[in-house]
């Protein structure tokens, strides 16, 4: 089901003659991370000998690792907590992890369009390009560690007219970016909740994104 509303004004300068570039959140968008990260989570329980429900943990993808590690954590020790997570991430959650349906060619969609496919992501940097490098998908750029608003400056920084994510915070980093939400409820939140924070468009999931985007050039056009 797609719903579609005004498009907000955007606040970059991209002429609405070239081809747009597109933002795409990574966690629950392109891919579904919830089998490395409930690995990672049991590996560093068993680590440190604190419980963590990675069970629970894989519920709530989204917000920055520490908002999940401090549930779980003395405030005190999360920084140094998820420096050890990190450390522990390559080796144990990238293999189990795939890209979700039409990932792949929801970012082709927008390279063959002439625009640019940029990933904009609350993830660890290195860790989101070693997850994008293990399953072939080739966004232009990829800007992590930034979380809901935060990622208004990577959007603008790289042009984006359209943001597409999963999360209601994804949600709000469009919005305060002036660019176009498409929001997809493969993640923790649902249409209604997408559509209630303010999404513009939302898609079943991304395998409906490239006949949206056809639809969307042609209305710019």
């Amino acid at each position: 089901m797609t719903h579609m509303a005004t498009e907000p004004t955007p606040t970059n300068t991209t002429p609405a003659s070239t081809a747009p570039t597109v933002g795409f959140d990574l966690d629950m968008t392109l891919i579904d991370s919830r089998p490395g990260i409930h690995a990672c989570y049991v590996a560093l329980a068993e680590r440190t000998g604190v419980f963590v429900d990675a069970d629970q943990a894989v519920t709530r993808l989204g917000p920055p690792l520490a908002d999940e590690l401090v549930r779980w954590f003395p405030a005190e020790e999360v920084p140094a907590v998820a420096d050890l997570y990190r450390s522990m991430y390559p080796s144990i959650a990238i293999a189990p992890t795939p890209a979700l349906p039409g990932a792949r060619e929801a970012v082709a969609a927008v390279r063959a369009a002439g625009g640019r496919a940029v990933v904009v992501t609350a993830k660890h940097e290195p860790n989101a390009k070693l997850h994008l490098a293990h399953l072939g998908i080739e966004p232009d750029a990829v800007v992590g560690d930034l979380w809901a608003e935060q990622k208004a400056v990577a959007l603008r920084d790289q042009g984006a007219r359209v943001y597409v994510g999963d999360h209601v915070g994804d949600v709000r980093g469009a919005r305060t970016a002036g660019a176009l939400s498409v929001a997809v409820p493969t993640g923790p939140c649902d249409a209604a909740e997408l559509r209630a924070a303010g999404a513009d468009v939302v898609l079943a999931d991304l395998t409906a994104f490239p006949e949206w985007l056809a639809a969307y050039r042609a209305a710019r056009a």
